[in-house]
């Protein structure tokens, strides 16, 4: 979507509703994309400041993405359910299991391997690119197990330009934040002068400036200094904060 303009107005949210994203379907994989991605472009929808990729995958039983090279992309991926297994060229290789985290900053360049190992049960992540504020750089590597340790009724800081509060440092002018509220339960965030924010609903029900947001929808907020969240049904929800 279009990047917000010079002179910032009124406040603006724009929802991206789940059954309108983009879709890539093949077999072992289905994929639900809020911006242009691989063969599924669209000019309206080429990402929102720094966020570039947010796919919503389902990745089957045994299958997976073959090693593949990326650069300049701070990535990261959330487990929603099943697991998913990692390997790279920097000699990393975990299976990361619902409610982790996982983050590479591709740099100068790395390759990886994404795979659901099971051969039962299907995998749901959230695979997220934010554009770098810097090009090139060794890669990085983290992994964050979340699970359960998210404070209900409140964000948890995820990553940031700088590590604070239990955040991970990247290369992005950036925050990012896991939320939990439960029904009928509200909370803010400031979001600073000029910046934008990214809503992304993984499950539940929240309002967002008169906006309802349901599983799999997302909305972009412009012109706003403080986010307003409140839960329509117990909900759980990522947050970006976005120069």
């Amino acid at each position: 979507m279009k990047n917000p303009p010079a002179n910032p107005s009124s406040p603006k949210v724009t929802k991206r509703p789940a059954d309108a994203r983009g879709q890539t379907e093949l077999g072992w994989l289905h994929s639900r994309h809020s911006f242009s991605f691989g063969e599924y472009h669209d000019p309206e929808y080429m990402g929102f400041r720094s966020l570039i990729v947010l796919n919503d995958d389902i990745v089957e039983a045994g299958g997976g993405f073959g090693t593949h090279p990326h650069r300049d992309a701070e990535i990261f991926s959330y487990v929603i359910a099943g697991e998913l297994e990692h390997r790279d060229s920097l000699g990393n290789g975990r299976v990361i299991r619902a409610g982790d985290l996982q983050y590479m900053s591709a740099g100068s360049g790395v390759r990886h391997s994404e795979f659901n190992p099971s051969k039962e049960r299907a995998a749901h992540f959230l695979q997220v690119w934010l554009r770098p504020g810097e090009r090139g750089g060794a890669p990085r590597y983290a992994e964050r197990a979340l699970g359960g340790a998210a404070k209900p009724d409140a964000l948890t800081l995820l990553f940031a330009a700088e590590a604070r509060d239990g955040a991970t440092a990247i290369r992005a002018d950036a925050e990012i934040y896991f939320g939990r509220l439960v029904a009928g339960k509200s909370l803010t965030l400031a979001l600073g002068s000029g910046r934008g924010g990214w809503v992304q609903v993984i499950r539940g029900a929240l309002d967002l400036a008169g906006e309802m947001l349901g599983e799999g929808d997302g909305a972009a907020v412009e012109n706003v200094a403080t986010l307003v969240l409140a839960a329509r049904a117990d909900a759980e929800f990522l947050v970006f904060n976005l120069a």
